[in-house]
């Protein structure tokens, strides 16, 4: 007969193959799982969003968190007691059984009244830790899922006004990073969702009229969010599946721009679905040197100028980092793989975790 009510703990900083080995093994153990985040406040990754992460690779255990700032000393009874009192604070009903892949599981699962059930001591299934994830995720990444590398990728959004490359640019950057190979293959390139749906409302248009153009569509300002919310949505999607870098052509802070553009103000709706994302480094296509091309879904050709002036007006104002790329493709390519290999070598700067002394 299986354990009623298993526990699996961890700081999980960040969550890897190992530990969803263990959490799956642990689900198929037992006939519920409760999994605890035991976050110190010295480190980078909130506790919230390895919460969020874990649960969305395990929806059918309870996964919560707790705050733990008591270092690690398998040698001093009054750390050992900290633990417990914390994990039983967090997790006061029952625990039958404890699983760890932990040296140490033995005797936490002795003090919690359990039995210990020792999964992949040795890493033998996954050779893989949180330091060694920490010091190198790019490295690692085949150990991570999805959640998780949505969470750790680097995203580099190319914007820019109306026919200036910015498509052609986030393309060709993508292209360039999955020709590197190993992880960097999977990388992916976000489409602007907004150029779907303007050829949407033409065919939309044009099957009451047959003979209209883009110069007859108009917007209101109720569609901007939707634009920027599927935006969203798209980007979130691929960034579970790409590797250590997103390309994303266009997103939700550049729509607001758009709307600005259309409607002549800015839009606050618009505005915080632009803030639900980060992103990493923004490349701006300038519209000096590119010539402008009617494909039927552009015009104002004059507004080149004045819509490249408020990207990067907002772009300073928000403090998003940003390159603005000039010259032709070539060279605007190779400013932009320069920016994004600087920003890759920079590392991804994880907090140290608390000391342990084993």
């Amino acid at each position: 007969m299986k354990p009623e009510h298993g526990l699996v703990l961890g700081k999980f900083y960040p969550p890897h193959a190992g530990h969803h080995h263990l959490i799956r093994t642990a689900a198929a153990g037992c006939e519920r799982l409760t999994v605890l985040v035991s976050h110190a406040t010295v480190e980078s990754i909130p506790m919230a969003t390895r919460v969020a992460w874990i649960q969305e690779a395990h929806p059918d255990a309870r996964v919560i968190g707790t705050i733990d700032d008591v270092h690690m000393d398998l040698h001093d009874e009054k750390i050992w007691q900290a633990h417990v009192d914390i994990f039983k604070a967090a997790v006061p009903e029952r625990i039958d059984a404890l699983f760890t892949s932990e040296s140490y599981g033995p005797e936490l699962a002795r003090r919690l009244g359990a039995v210990h059930v020792e999964v992949d001591q040795d890493r033998g299934a996954f050779p893989v830790s949180g330091t060694a994830v920490r010091a190198d995720p790019a490295a690692n990444w085949d150990f991570l899922e999805g959640p998780v590398r949505a969470g750790l990728t680097r995203r580099i959004v190319a914007l820019g006004a109306e026919s200036t490359g910015t498509t052609t640019l986030a393309e060709a950057l993508a292209a360039h990073y999955r020709e590197r190979g190993g992880v960097w293959a999977a990388t992916r390139c976000v489409a602007e969702y907004g150029r779907t749906y303007s050829e949407e409302r033409l065919r939309a248009l044009q099957r009451e009229d047959p003979d209209a153009t883009w110069d007859d569509v108009r917007f209101t300002t109720e569609e901007f969010p939707l634009i920027a919310k599927r935006q969203n949505e798209l980007e979130e999607a691929e960034a579970r599946c790409t590797g250590p870098v997103l390309v994303c052509d266009t997103d939700a802070f550049a729509t607001g721009i758009w709307h600005e553009r259309y409607l002549g103000d800015r839009s606050s709706g618009v505005e915080s679905i632009g803030d639900a994302l980060e992103h990493d480094l923004y490349l701006l296509t300038d519209h000096e040197g590119v010539p402008f091309e009617d494909d039927g879904l552009r015009a104002d050709e004059h507004l080149r100028p004045w819509m490249t002036a408020r990207f990067e007006a907002e772009l300073e104002r928000t403090g998003r980092p940003y390159v603005k790329l000039q010259g032709p493709h070539e060279q605007r390519l190779e400013q932009a793989v320069a920016a994004v290999d600087a920003l890759i070598a920079a590392g991804w700067h994880f907090a140290s975790p608390l000391p342990e002394y084993r």
